[in-house]
């Protein structure tokens, strides 16, 4: 007896993911890899491709070798020149418009690659995500408290501004005042921060640091600026993407990458596209990108200095429960309770963070202030990622003046020397 054909319209059931139930060891390795560290990156797509990649980098304040934006593409590409890294995420590409006249004339705003707004914290989003933080652009729009007054007039007064001269920096729309004890915040610079956490202002570049502000109407392609989705579906693409991009993680892993609640991500996770994960010694609930599970990862481990704001281990829990390695960032705490340093980077070698380096640059001398190994075994590849760090920041030496192993100094400065010639 033969069974009937399925009915014309219906799909088929597709396969359960071949594996659901993975070893730390495993899930390390799709982590590793989903963060750009495992296997050959695409140097054709270059920093865009890995700012596309990772979904969003994170920006800060202290530059120590560099700043941290440049410290990620660094990290999984290697000694990129520098001027390319700000270049690859803030120069926009020219669009062509075509007109009776003139069928291929330069579109008068070409369209950016990223934006700033806040994620993670701030960070450099792919612009083609604008739409998906609608949600928080909404929650700031109806936030009923702020920690600066916001002087009456002057938002319409910032409006206008760039609306008639152009993208500004805050400097040029009115600048910060000077209070008695600090650099405070001017009513202008309110105002601007303000429209841009509500996104009628964007910010596409950094000139010498400072925000660039523009209308978002004017800088944002109109297909994106337009595509004004509800909560939910915001939601469930974050969610999506940052499965996608830490390869598998918990709960708090999850809604950790773009800030979310976790009842945000409760609500959105089984319509995410990811899939349910037992993790060998997590002990809680995980959940994983398919397309991670299809194949384990394998190829070249990168060797590397990461910045401490470095996405693979921005989650402090996730980097103990995956490396068994304790991150904090000790540039905000006295000097006298640092252990490790003032922004002492984790060094990635061989798939495991195998020690930490506090570096500082005198003239062009790279300075390791102190160096943690995890063990004689640590030696070579930190002094790997000294030299390899040293060479991109244009230093032809370098110094080591601390070792938590005073043992283990002697051997690391040999590997140095040896290489240094």
């Amino acid at each position: 007896m033969t069974s009937s054909p399925p009915h014309p319209t219906s799909a088929p059931t597709p396969p359960p993911p071949p594996h659901t139930q993975l070893s730390a060891d495993e899930a390390r390795r799709i982590a590793l890899r989903a963060q750009g560290f495992l296997g050959t990156p695409n140097r054709k797509a270059g920093v865009r491709g890995i700012l596309r990649h990772l979904g969003a980098v994170q920006l800060d304040t202290i530059s120590v070798l560099a700043r941290s934006h440049e410290l990620i593409p660094y990290a999984r590409l290697g000694a990129i020149p520098r001027k390319n890294v700000e270049a690859a995420y803030w120069n926009p590409t020219p669009t062509t418009e075509a007109t009776p006249h003139s069928p291929h004339a330069p579109h008068p705003h070409p369209h950016p690659h990223a934006f700033e707004y806040w994620s993670h914290a701030a960070c450099i989003l792919p612009v083609e995500e604008w739409p998906h933080f609608a949600f928080r652009r909404r929650a700031y729009r109806s936030r009923p408290h702020w920690n600066h007054d916001l002087p009456p007039g002057t938002y319409d007064q910032v409006i206008k501004q760039l609306r008639t001269e152009g993208p500004l920096t805050a400097t040029e729309l009115g600048g910060a005042k000077r209070t008695s004890e600090w650099w405070d915040w001017s009513g202008t610079k309110v105002a601007v921060e303000r429209a841009l956490m509500y996104g009628e202002v964007v910010c596409v570049e950094r000139r010498g640091w400072k925000r660039v502000y523009d209308l978002a109407e004017r800088a944002i392609p109109p297909t994106l600026l337009h595509d004004e989705l509800d909560d939910t579906e915001c939601l469930r693409r974050l969610v999506g993407l940052a499965g996608q991009s830490l390869g598998i993680g918990t709960r708090s892993d999850i809604a950790d990458y773009h800030r979310l609640k976790a009842e945000q991500v409760d609500a959105v996770i089984a319509d995410s596209g990811l899939v349910p994960v037992t993790v060998e010694g997590w002990g809680k609930p995980a959940w994983a990108d398919p397309a991670a599970l299809e194949t384990l990862p394998r190829g070249r481990h990168r060797t590397t200095l990461l910045s401490p704001f470095d996405s693979l281990i921005w989650e402090r829990a996730r980097t103990e429960r995956i490396f068994g390695f304790t991150h904090r960032l000790e540039a905000y705490v006295p000097k006298p309770k640092r252990v490790y340093g003032y922004f002492a980077m984790p060094v990635l070698a061989g798939g495991h963070l195998v020690g930490r380096v506090d570096p500082a640059r005198e003239g062009n001398t790279l300075v390791a202030r102190q160096v943690s190994l995890h063990g004689p075994k640590a030696v070579p590849a930190v002094a790997q990622a000294l030299l390899e760090a040293a060479t991109w920041v244009n230093c032809t030496n370098v110094r080591v003046e601390r070792v938590d192993t005073p043992d283990l100094r002697t051997p690391l400065t040999r590997e140095l020397t040896q290489a240094l010639g």
